[in-house]
């Protein structure tokens, strides 16, 4: 997911610029929903002056804590297999956790606490080719044991294209707008037809039919590297029955960032976005109070070894 089932950032407990207070919080948050949104409209939410609002988010991206991207569906990438797997080490993880963030098929990997050394999500092209990438990472010196869980349905996750898929035809011209856009998705239309080559006009109708197919999610990025001082901590379920109905209700919760449902180890894997360990208990609490939930083990992510979108953040860097 995005970052997956193990990771997530819809609270903005990650931000650690000093003077960071809860209007720049609901910001980013809605910054997330919207990449694109106005900052007139930003200014209505918060109840203040544009030129404040502007300030604000300037200084956050400025302190390269938030990044405005283009989220884009894996499938157009070829990549339409995904899963999340947590591996358990013999001994120390750090030589684990690079190799698995250096593999091309890993989106995010994350060292964790308590009996998982590391969890991570993968993208490929099919079931054999994921089947591979496991095999690798079983593999690696000082891996005990790999867990996976092969996605059916990503209920919640702020980085990843919401709503029903539609198949749409891309040419060199789509294809073009997705990478500027995955460098900064607040591109002016005029900015986005001058590195494609089209119309502003023209990039104005193929952004919103990029978007309107869930081909791209254009929102705030919050980098989990360092953690900050809230807490991200991933959980996984065994249920009884259909996951329908508690899926529905988890991504109901505000602290919950993101849940996939899948086959594998267990029947879902989610994550907490929490200010302190009294909130995680909570919530914890109110998942395993739910009907269908039968066990529920969870996990403290200590460090983001490699998020989502560094492929993002390299070509900005380099382009």
């Amino acid at each position: 997911m995005s970052g997956g089932a193990g990771t997530v950032r819809s609270r903005c407990y990650n931000l650690s610029v000093d003077g960071v207070d809860d209007v720049d919080e609901r910001l980013v948050r809605e910054l997330q929903r919207d990449g694109r949104v106005s900052f007139e409209t930003l200014a209505r939410h918060v109840g203040l002056a544009r030129s404040s609002v502007r300030t604000r988010v300037q200084r956050l991206v400025d302190a390269r804590q938030v990044r405005v991207i283009g989220a884009i569906h894996p499938s157009v990438f070829g990549l339409e297999q995904l899963g999340h797997v947590t591996v358990r080490a013999d001994g120390p993880v750090q030589e684990i956790a690079a190799a698995v963030a250096a593999m091309p098929e890993s989106s995010f990997v994350t060292t964790t606490t308590g009996r998982f050394a590391l969890t991570a999500e993968l993208r490929t092209v099919d079931l054999p080719s994921f089947a591979v990438a496991v095999s690798e990472i079983q593999g690696i010196a000082g891996v005990h044991t790999v867990q996976v869980l092969n996605y059916l349905h990503i209920w919640k996750d702020p980085y990843f294209p919401p709503g029903t898929l539609q198949s749409i035809d891309l040419d060199a011209a789509d294809h073009a707008l997705l990478t500027a856009l995955r460098r900064d998705g607040r591109a002016s239309f005029t900015e986005l037809a001058a590195a494609t080559g089209i119309t502003a006009g023209t990039a104005r109708s193929r952004v919103l039919r990029l978007l309107d197919s869930g081909l791209v999610h254009i929102g705030a990025l919050v980098r989990l590297d360092p953690l900050g001082d809230g807490r991200t901590v991933g959980f996984a379920l065994q249920l009884h029955g259909e996951a329908g109905p508690v899926a529905d209700k988890i991504c109901g919760f505000e602290e919950v960032d993101s849940l996939v449902v899948g086959v594998g180890w267990c029947n879902a894997i989610g994550t907490i976005r929490v200010g302190n360990d009294d909130e995680v208990f909570a919530t914890l609490e109110r998942i395993r109070a739910l009907p269908g939930v039968r066990t529920v083990e969870s996990w403290s992510h200590l460090r983001a070894i490699k998020e989502e979108n560094d492929l993002a953040r390299r070509d900005a860097s380099t382009g």
